[in-house]
């Protein structure tokens, strides 16, 4: 079951559902002319965000960490941009998807960027950061209080 939630599952699965909102449900579309914008606005998100995510997730793997949401952590990485957010790969997820929602010119896919973000705050940082604590104590205590959860 756990595989089924790991946060990329969750993400594509977000996708989907917001390709089928945006088909079956297209609430408060934006003019022709503006889609054209949002598309290429939103296409800039999804690489962004993309391009953070697996920027990280490498690192990760350079490092020999564990990059698995439900499995225990390896090390405290402070890298990259682990410097001014604690959950980098999280937030590139996030703004992909809402590079997607924007892509999509409806409000409708939204719901999911929402959906994802609730998941994320209430969900997996908070068994990751208990993980962590566990695991690191004071170091990673001194590293909450000097690096935001997300920005």
């Amino acid at each position: 079951m756990q595989r089924l939630l790991l946060p990329p599952v969750v993400w594509f699965a977000s996708v989907g559902v917001m390709v089928i909102l945006q088909r079956t449900w297209p609430l408060a579309a934006l003019p022709a002319d503006a889609r054209v914008l949002a598309w290429w606005a939103g296409g800039v998100l999804v690489l962004a965000g993309l391009a953070m995510a697996q920027w990280h997730a490498r690192l990760f793997k350079r490092i020999g960490t564990n990059i698995n949401t439900f499995g225990e952590p390896g090390t405290l990485t402070t890298a990259g941009l682990f410097a001014y957010t604690r959950n980098p790969m999280y937030l590139g997820m996030l703004l992909a998807l809402a590079g997607v929602a924007l892509a999509l010119g409806t409000l409708s896919p939204w719901v999911l960027v929402l959906q994802f973000f609730v998941l994320a705050q209430c969900w997996y940082i908070p068994l990751e950061e208990r993980k962590l604590a566990a695991r690191f104590g004071r170091q990673y205590a001194d590293y909450c209080r000097d690096v935001r959860r997300w920005i």
